[in-house]
């Protein structure tokens, strides 16, 4: 697989190819299975993201310490906001719904992590849902994904205990955003712009999960998280280019990961987990899960 999204941009343009098309060949080549397997492994991750966007979008779930659950459907049913009606409203609640899944260990696919699971799928599923974009497409830009991911975390992390949850979210976030970008008609070029936009919009995100449980903030974050792809796709796709390329900014986030204070890596030592609430919380809820309540 790539090293560098820089040189998988610049095979597929000299081959007048897609990356998803050099992602595969790659991948085929690195593992020795045939492109065809490769991508029947994604249909069956597909199915698996939809199914958790369908499951969290009903309502019902409740982590185990009852601070999440309920929230997608909110969003995908409450009282109109600026943004209802939209696909972006609807990427929002689909982020949230994965995520209420994972907090109430249901199956979910950890895309690139399960505390950032919820942003790629949403921002897929919702945009090709919106644009009747089928699951070939689909299929495709999950290789995509896949190679933005493995680049990440070849050159800097997918750890939020090594890296914070720019490590998790953040890089999620330049996942979607390549991926969305090519799926809607980008070129590799504009795709890797998107990585860039989106990540460098998630620079420092630290990790602080109250009672070290990933469920708060860590489900919120990727509403945000989708959110900043959105933004991301929409710039690039306007032709708008980020003048530090993807991979500086994947290296930059490694960087800034490897210099955290560790209360911020996954610790629920500092952030919003050291909070006078977030202790509060921390404490009555690991009371509850303790007693079974």
């Amino acid at each position: 697989m790539y090293r560098s999204l820089a040189d998988a941009i610049r095979d597929a343009e000299a081959r007048g190819v897609t990356l998803h098309e050099v992602a595969l060949d790659a991948e085929s080549a690195d593992s020795g299975r045939p492109v065809d397997d490769i991508r029947a492994s994604l249909r069956r991750a597909l199915e698996v993201m939809r199914g958790a966007v369908a499951q969290g979008l009903r309502g019902d779930l409740r982590s185990a310490s009852g601070l999440v659950g309920g929230d997608a459907a909110k969003l995908r049913e409450g009282p109109p906001g600026p943004l209802a009606g939209t696909p972006f409203r609807d990427v929002l609640a689909r982020a949230l719904a994965v995520q209420e899944v994972n907090a109430a260990m249901g199956v979910i696919v950890a895309a690139p992590t399960a505390g950032g699971a919820g942003v790629l799928p949403a921002v897929l599923t919702g945009l090709a849902d919106a644009r009747g974009i089928g699951d070939d497409a689909l299929v495709d830009a999950l290789a995509t994904a896949g190679l933005i991911g493995a680049v990440v975390a070849d050159r800097a992390s997918l750890s939020g205990a090594e890296g914070g949850c720019q490590a998790e979210t953040g890089a999620a976030a330049g996942m979607a955003a390549g991926a969305a970008t090519e799926m809607l008609g980008g070129t590799p070029r504009q795709a890797g712009h998107a990585v860039a936009l989106a990540q460098q919009g998630t620079l420092g995100l630290v990790c602080d999960p109250l009672g070290g449980l990933v469920e708060l903030p860590c489900v919120f974050r990727n509403a945000t998280g989708a959110a900043i792809a959105l933004a991301a796709i929409e710039m690039a796709l306007a032709g708008i280019e980020f003048a530090i390329p993807a991979d500086e900014v994947i290296d930059t986030m490694g960087e800034i990961g490897r210099g955290m204070d560790v209360r911020y890596r996954e610790t629920a030592g500092g952030g919003l987990a050291a909070t006078p609430t977030g202790r509060r919380l921390a404490r009555e809820r690991l009371v509850q899960i303790k007693r079974g309540e």
